[in-house]
């Protein structure tokens, strides 16, 4: 499987005024820019994506539907996920994954730390590399068999600014 780890770009300040619930901050000008970028690298280099799951938070879905019309993914390949929430479980999504998806390749979209950590736990089978993925910035591993652990390669990792 190609696995696609994508975090959502610039997004309005926290503001507890004028977002209660910080699920509802939507991106910036800057932060749609980035996310267009994107989606035309993945375009251009003609990624293939069998089904996006996305952070229901506002900024990352926002992300996640522009590159699902950008590839021409139907809208039932997008799907929500609480556990790639801030704060969400990485043990949660890897066994949503294996137990509900069968799939060549996946672009997930969420928040960090939360994919840094996903991708080290992926890649190294512990917390500790040394990895920001900094908003917009996009890893793809190559996994044989998903597994909670080590069982992934890092073939790609670009900054924003690639």
């Amino acid at each position: 499987m190609n696995l696609y780890i994508l975090r959502h770009a610039d997004a309005d300040k926290r503001d507890e005024e004028k977002f209660p619930d910080d699920n509802l901050r939507p991106l910036v000008k800057k932060g749609k820019k980035k996310s267009e970028k994107i989606a035309k690298f993945l375009k251009k280099r003609k990624v293939k994506v069998s089904l996006i799951l996305t952070s229901p938070a506002l900024r990352s879905l926002e992300v996640a539907k522009l590159i699902r019309k950008d590839l021409k993914l139907p809208k039932e390949q997008l799907v929500k996920l609480d556990c790639l929430l801030p704060g969400g479980s990485n043990a949660e999504l890897i066994a949503e994954i294996k137990d509900k998806y069968t799939v060549d390749s996946l672009l997930i979209v969420g928040h960090d730390p939360n994919l840094s950590l996903l991708i080290s736990h992926l890649v190294t089978g512990t917390p500790d590399l040394p990895l920001d993925l900094k908003k917009g910035g996009l890893c793809k591993l190559a996994i044989d068999e998903l597994t909670d652990g080590k069982c992934a390669t890092l073939e790609m990792l670009l900054t924003p600014n690639f």
